[in-house]
């Protein structure tokens, strides 16, 4: 490999397949690989169904569910949040003219052994289960002041300091109990635990008003879902890549990073050949002497042949269930997509249960999660570590992704993959910019 890159990517897991995309689309030239002969990484759909089966050992499908090439079953699957950072890089990268959504049906919260619908206006908030009168009144004023805060004008925070008072002191002032706190800090502005309650209210302001946003783009859920699965996330970003130059090489099981001798990146090298490049971006998996275990998450991915009971018979669906609801440190994530995705054939459902493992029983962990779901048909487990980069990438030029954590929605991962942009073009994404650039293009 006589060609040398700006940039060699390893993996196309969906966060490389965005820069990927989003390198090529700055003019930079790029080589991505991948040790697997499909794209997607941890974050693939697999089919057919066999397949899935296969990757889990357990023979087999039965032969009741049918039409196996109908199936597409992600390993992490999540939701889209319809005004989030996702849907934005999608816009402005022109990558859904490649991909077909849906609106997920329902979000749920988990509260007292049942699931409510989560209120996120006035309106529902007043005719919500989840609260009594009083408590209803309160959230609702508590709703209108944070959907209402204007970050340039202080007459708007009535007496807050949003960017010095914290989360507590806002839901103190409105008197909201800790049920009120609990679906409002977890299933709306989706903190993983409750460690948020001490920091600036700015933070979970700006998450109260995506989720209105969102919601108001769709109507039933502020989350979308893309048809065939999330396998087609990376693939799209991983055409756009190539729209833009870039190259890609799969089923290199060898790969592996080569260093010059200050310790910078030199290359990869494969089948006895070195590409040569100025910087690498790639998953933990790629470079595990620069990564820490932080910690497991444990998901169950279910097949079942019905749909969630008590969401109305809704096609999708997702279910936070609270830390504070089942005694635990962190959150239990429940989603479920179904046939009318194109990722089932009809009548069944997939549904995943996920969370941060905190016992020597990580299984049982899921079971608050599992229970909501009625009758299991099939079950596989997989539990990942959680990786995070001991290396910045400042000196080596090898800049490392996290692991996908536990949530069913891809805010975090997008934080992820424009912390690393950042780290790697020292400067914040510009997403008009790069939007300027796509149109140019067109035009010429």
């Amino acid at each position: 490999m006589d060609v040398e890159y700006d940039i060699i990517v390893l993996g196309t897991g969906l966060k490389e397949c965005i820069l990927s995309g989003l390198m090529s689309v700055s003019g930079k030239k790029v080589l991505h690989m991948d040790r697997n002969n499909y794209y997607g990484g941890d974050s693939a759909s697999i089919t057919p169904l066999n397949d899935l089966f296969g990757m889990f050992k357990m023979g087999d499908p039965p032969a009741y569910l049918e039409k196996f090439r109908d199936w597409n079953v992600d390993l992490i699957p999540k939701f889209l949040m319809a005004n989030g950072a996702l849907v934005k890089l999608l816009l402005f990268t022109g990558v859904t003219r490649y991909l077909e959504f849906k609106s997920v049906e329902g979000s749920y919260v988990y509260k007292g052994g049942k699931i409510h619908k989560v209120p996120c206006n006035e309106k529902e908030a007043l005719a919500s289960s989840l609260m009594g009168m009083f408590e209803k009144r309160r959230f609702r004023k508590f709703l209108i002041w944070a959907q209402n805060i204007d970050e340039n004008n202080r007459a708007t925070w009535e007496g807050i300091d949003i960017h010095k008072d914290t989360v507590k002191a806002a839901y103190d002032k409105f008197g909201v109990d800790q049920n009120t706190t609990d679906f409002t800090g977890h299933a709306i502005c989706l903190y993983l635990n409750d460690g948020y309650m001490s920091s600036p209210a700015i933070e979970a302001i700006r998450r109260i008003k995506l989720y209105s946003e969102s919601l108001a783009r769709y109507g039933s859920s502020p989350y979308l879902y893309p048809m065939y699965g999330l396998g087609e996330l990376p693939q799209g970003f991983a055409r756009l890549s190539a729209v833009y130059g870039g190259t890609y090489m799969l089923n290199k099981p060898d790969a592996e990073i080569v260093f010059d001798e200050t310790g910078a990146v030199a290359g990869v090298q494969s089948e006895g050949q070195v590409a040569k490049c100025k910087a690498v971006i790639c998953d933990p998996n790629y470079a595990t002497d620069r990564v820490r275990k932080v910690g497991s998450v444990i998901r169950a991915i279910c097949i079942l042949r019905h749909p969630i009971p008590d969401t109305g018979d809704k096609l999708s669906a997702q279910i936070i269930i609270p830390q504070n609801q089942v005694n635990r440190k962190n959150d239990i994530y429940v989603c479920a997509v179904s046939y009318a995705h194109n990722v089932a054939s009809k009548p069944n459902f997939i549904a995943m249960v996920s969370t941060i493992v905190e016992t020597a029983n990580p299984r049982e962990e899921l079971r608050p999660g599992l229970n909501l779901l009625g009758p299991i048909d099939q079950i596989f487990y997989k539990e990942s570590d959680l990786l995070e980069p001991t290396d910045s990438g400042e000196k080596s030029k090898v800049y490392i992704s996290k692991s996908y954590d536990a949530t069913t929605h891809f805010e975090t991962t997008c934080r992820d993959v424009l912390d690393v942009y950042e780290r790697l073009m020292g400067e914040k994404f510009d997403f008009s910019k790069v939007q300027d650039k796509i149109v140019n293009a067109e035009d010429d």
